[in-house]
């Protein structure tokens, strides 16, 4: 009756061994520690530790250990004041071409790292770093699209040979005007097939048509922009050589970053919130082409007339990377297919003729009004190249005017992506490594207070079968740690306050079995039946509750941020584990002590 067959046993062992092995890198804690990454995103291999370790020696600096991991070095120290100096020298030394920033890293011994085995990835409130809260300009994320239909519709009605001026973009609406009204209904045909959805209205003088995007364009428009901005910043951030960021939407028009370990935002805050691109323009010589207008040069470069139509822009560029072209800083480029089909006809057609390359730029400046701080955006476009098509090329070409700095940074933009609209920095907050360990000193206290005390409870109250609950109650600890190492899921301080929960939660349901156990007694069945009917009549209740609890946890992860997520996280796998811990767990310890015996009384 209560016997598990001999493969459950084993399957319950092997569970609890692997949860163990999985685990095991979480006992050695994690010291003060730097961490070098590569500026234009390139992996460290180990060649490069020597040289770091032998700048830290000639400064009477020695590492606890140093290596390499996901391609950046890692330096150790057991001493904050230690890391605080390392980094210091390492930045001054090595800050032109490389990201230094001071972090927590774990204390793995050699052979544990060479296992590949880690422990739980650790949250900003535990492992300390930068929160970045960014808005995106959605107004500027519709009017951008409306440029392009603009140009469009300019391109299409041109082919069609329809004599009009298309406007810019004003307060949502294009105009599109027509010199003989005859025309009006092909130019509105044109428009419509360009894109069925957009509303057209008449001008009222026969001549004009006013298009505007529908609600449902708007809001599409919205959201692309804010995944397009969350893929983009993504490939910032990993470009930037930061490990485990966290790049996730928050409301209507936020994003939210995270980066671990990071203490210096200044770099990352302009790289991150930086709209820079480039936009190509071929110069309007004679100034009579329509919608030319005058742009100004940067400093030292002359400004130039030029023609509206743009030959590629950022978001066709599909690489970038910083170099020396006759020995001044360029941005080597490749385009898309679309991009370079569009150069390849132009430079085909202007053999001769003058192309220049446009920087742009948007940023907010606060400003104040009637008293109040506010912002103003400001969009900065300015010629720092111009040169003659010398001969016919398509999607591989190079660009100069900037210096050094700019070039490097300006390959990692257009390498990352372009932003579908200008992002604003809202918040930003900095958490120390040295703040990060004292959270986690406290979470454990937490976590221990609260096992210790239902410990001595269980065993007070439930005598040997209370041993056996906190035997279980261990294990879903052991377990909950060996997943989160396991999924590289990271763990928050509201995370450590969700395994706290789940003690309290892992040892209800051996409390209710326990107690229908009694009752069975009471009611004068044997112990062995006790036994069987305690665990197979309190199953349902169990899971009920933990269905319920697990239903509210999922909903949370699903519409929570941040905080909210990592303690719908560790909640979810806690029930998950103590679901097996305290049912199936500490049934298999007592059919082993109890099962197929003649027992008198059990001691519960």
């Amino acid at each position: 009756m209560n016997r598990y067959p001999s493969w459950l046993n084993i399957l319950v062992l092997l569970v609890f061994l692997t949860g163990v092995v999985f685990a095991l890198p979480n006992i050695y804690g994690s010291n003060p520690a730097v961490q070098i990454a590569d500026l234009d995103g390139d992996n460290y291999d180990e060649s490069r530790v020597a040289g770091y370790v032998q700048v830290l020696s000639e400064n009477n600096l020695t590492p606890e250990a140093a290596y390499v991991a996901d391609g950046r070095v890692v330096i150790r120290f057991d001493e904050v004041s230690d890391q605080e100096s390392a980094s210091t020298i390492l930045a001054d030394r090595f800050g032109n071409v490389s990201s230094v920033a001071k972090t927590l890293a774990p204390a793995l011994p050699e052979w544990v790292r060479n296992t590949g085995l880690n422990p739980m990835s650790l949250g900003l409130d535990l492992r300390g770093g930068v929160h970045f809260l960014l808005e995106v300009d959605m107004n500027t994320a519709v009017e951008s699209r409306l440029k392009s239909y603009q140009q469009d519709f300019q391109t299409r009605l041109r082919e069609a040979k329809v004599i009009s001026r298309v406007d810019d973009p004003a307060d949502g609406t294009i105009v599109v005007r027509v010199r003989d009204a005859n025309n009006l209904e092909q130019a509105r045909s044109i428009v419509r097939d360009a894109d069925a959805e957009l509303l057209i209205l008449d001008g009222g003088d026969d001549r004009s048509l006013r298009i505007s995007m529908s609600d449902a364009q708007i809001r599409a428009r919205q959201d692309f922009a804010i995944e397009q901005n969350m893929t983009t910043l993504r490939n910032r951030v990993d470009q930037l050589g930061v490990a485990e960021p966290l790049v996730q939407r928050q409301g209507v028009d936020r994003i939210v970053i995270q980066l671990p370990g990071v203490q210096d935002p200044n770099r990352l805050d302009d790289l991150i919130t930086a709209t820079a691109t480039l936009e190509f323009r071929l110069v309007d010589q004679d100034g009579s082409a329509p919608g030319s207008r005058r742009y100004a040069g940067r400093e030292g470069i002359s400004g130039q007339i030029l023609k509206r139509e743009v030959i590629a822009s950022g978001d066709q560029i599909i690489d970038a990377e910083a170099g020396f072209s006759e020995g001044q800083p360029a941005v080597f480029i490749t385009l898309d297919s679309v991009g370079g089909a569009n150069m390849l006809k132009t430079t085909q057609k202007n053999l001769g003729k003058p192309m220049s390359t446009v920087f742009i730029e948007t940023r907010r400046d606060p400003i104040i009004v009637d008293g109040e701080a506010s912002y103003r955006t400001v969009r900065t476009e300015e010629i720092i190249n111009t040169a003659t098509i010398q001969g016919i090329f398509k999607d591989r070409f190079r660009t100069t005017g900037l210096n050094t700095i700019e070039a490097r940074n300006l390959a990692l933009l257009l390498r990352a992506g372009a932003l579908a609209a200008p992002v604003y920095k809202v918040e930003e907050r900095t958490i120390g490594p040295s703040l990060g360990k004292d959270n986690i000193d406290k979470g454990f206290k937490a976590v221990t207070i609260g096992f210790l005390t239902v410990i001595v409870f269980m065993a007070v109250y439930y005598r040997w079968f209370g041993v056996v609950a906190n035997l279980a109650l261990f294990t879903n600890l052991i377990m909950i740690v060996a997943l989160l190492s396991l999924l590289q899921a990271s763990l928050t301080l509201p995370g450590i306050a969700g395994i706290v929960l789940t003690v309290g939660m892992a040892v209800d349901a051996n409390v209710l079995i326990f107690e229908r156990i009694r009752e069975e007694l009471a009611a004068g069945a044997s112990p062995q039946n006790a036994i069987y009917s305690g665990y197979e009549k309190a199953f349902s209740s169990i899971a009920d509750a933990n269905i319920t609890t697990l239903i509210a946890a999922i909903v949370l992860f699903a519409l929570g941020t941040g905080p909210i997520k990592g303690f719908a996280i560790t909640l979810s796998l806690g029930i998950l584990t103590s679901m097996f811990t305290s049912i199936v767990g500490t049934r298999a310890v007592v059919n082993l002590v109890f099962g197929d015996r003649k027992i008198q009384g059990l001691p519960v």
